[in-house]
C-alpha cells in the first residue's frame, strides 16, 4: 500500500523560520476549506493572544504584489487577525500553482480540517490542474468514464494510459481515499440539492447521512428530516427507517449489499452452524470463494 504522502515529504526550496508583519500577507487561490467556524476561530484567537502561534504558516512569495500568498494555515491566519497581532511566524517556500494547491490539501487532510464536499472539491481542483483540463466537469465526466472502463462497460479506451496514470498519482500521494471509492461516494454530493449541501459544508452532518436524505423529493419532508437527524444526531439506519416510513408500501429503501453482509456476519457469529460436522464442507468452500473475493480487491 502506497504510504501518504506528508508535509514533511514535500522538499520544495524554502527559507527559514521568520517574522512578517500580518498585513503583508494575502489570502491564496489554492485554499481547499470554504467554511470556518467562528466559534472555533474564536477559541483559537483567545488561544494565540495567550501563548501566540505555535506553528508558522506556509506562504510563498508573489513579487509583482509585493506580498506573501498563504497557502496552509488560514485558520491560524484568521484567528491572528481577530487577536490583533501585528506580526506572523512563517516559512517561505517556492511552489508552482500544483505544489501549492497540493500542500494546501495536504495541510488539511492531515488535520482532518475539510468537510467530505470541501476535500472532493480540492481534490478535483489537484485533478484538473495535474490533467491539464480546463474545467471541473471535464474531470469528472473523465473519472465516470474511466470507472465505466473499468467495470466493462466501455468497449474501447476512452480515457487515456496516461491520464489514468495522473489520477492514480493523485490519489496514492493523498492517501485518503482510493478512485473507485471516490467516484462512487464522493462525486454525489455535487449533485445534492443546496438545502442539503449547506450543512454539509458547515460539518454538521455526514456525508452519508446527506447523500440518504437528499433521496426524499419532498421538501417539506426533507428539511423536517434533516433537522431531526442534525439535532437528535440520528444515525443512519434511524435515518432510513424514518425514510421508509414515509414512503408508499413498495417503495421501502433496500438494504445495500455490504449492509446485508454485515447483518449476516452478525447471525454466524451467534449461530452454532460452525459446530455441525455435516455443513463443514459447505462452509469451507463459501468462505474460500469469499476469500477469492477480497484477493481481488488487493
Amino acid at each position: 500500500m502506497t504510504k501518504r504522502k506528508s508535509l514533511n515529504d514535500i522538499t520544495y526550496r524554502e527559507t527559514g523560520l521568520q517574522k512578517v508583519p500580518i498585513s503583508m500577507i494575502v489570502l491564496g487561490a489554492f485554499q481547499p476549506r470554504q467554511y470556518f467556524d467562528s466559534e472555533k476561530i474564536d477559541d483559537l484567537a483567545t488561544t494565540i493572544k495567550k501563548h501566540g502561534i505555535l506553528e508558522p504558516l506556509i506562504v510563498r512569495w508573489i513579487p509583482e504584489s509585493n506580498k506573501y500568498e498563504l497557502i496552509a494555515g488560514e485558520r491560524r491566519y484568521r484567528a491572528a487577525k481577530e487577536a490583533q497581532l501585528d506580526s506572523v511566524p512563517i516559512i517561505v517556500k517556492e511552489l508552482t500553482d500544483v505544489e501549492a494547491l497540493e500542500v494546501a490539501l495536504l495541510d488539511n487532510i492531515q488535520r482532518e480540517d475539510l468537510n467530505p464536499l470541501e476535500e472532493t472539491l480540492g481534490i478535483l481542483q489537484l485533478l484538473e490542474i495535474r490533467l491539464g483540463e480546463s474545467s471541473q466537469q471535464n474531470v469528472v465526466s473523465l473519472l465516470y468514464k474511466l470507472h465505466n472502463e473499468q467495470k466493462k462497460k466501455s468497449t474501447h479506451n476512452v480515457v487515456g494510459k496516461s491520464q489514468q496514470d495522473v489520477i492514480n498519482t493523485v490519489f496514492n500521494e493523498l492517501g485518503q481515499i482510493k478512485v473507485k471509492s471516490f467516484i462512487q461516494h464522493r462525486l454525489p454530493l455535487l449533485t445534492l440539492p443546496e438545502d442539503i449541501l449547506e450543512p454539509l459544508k458547515k460539518g454538521k452532518i455526514a456525508y452519508t447521512k446527506a447523500k440518504v436524505i437528499a433521496k426524499i423529493k419532498n421538501l417539506s419532508q426533507r428539511n423536517t428530516l434533516l433537522e431531526q437527524a442534525i439535532s437528535q444526531n440520528l444515525s443512519l439506519t434511524q435515518i432510513k427507517n424514518k425514510i421508509n416510513l414515509l414512503q408508499p408500501s413498495g417503495e421501502k429503501i433496500k438494504p445495500t449489499l455490504k449492509q446485508k453482509g454485515s447483518e449476516l456476519f452478525k447471525r454466524l457469529n451467534s449461530s452454532q452452524i460452525w459446530e455441525h460436522p455435516q455443513k463443514q464442507t459447505q462452509l469451507d468452500k463459501l468462505l474460500q470463494q469469499l476469500e477469492a473475493l477480497l484477493e481481488e480487491e488487493k
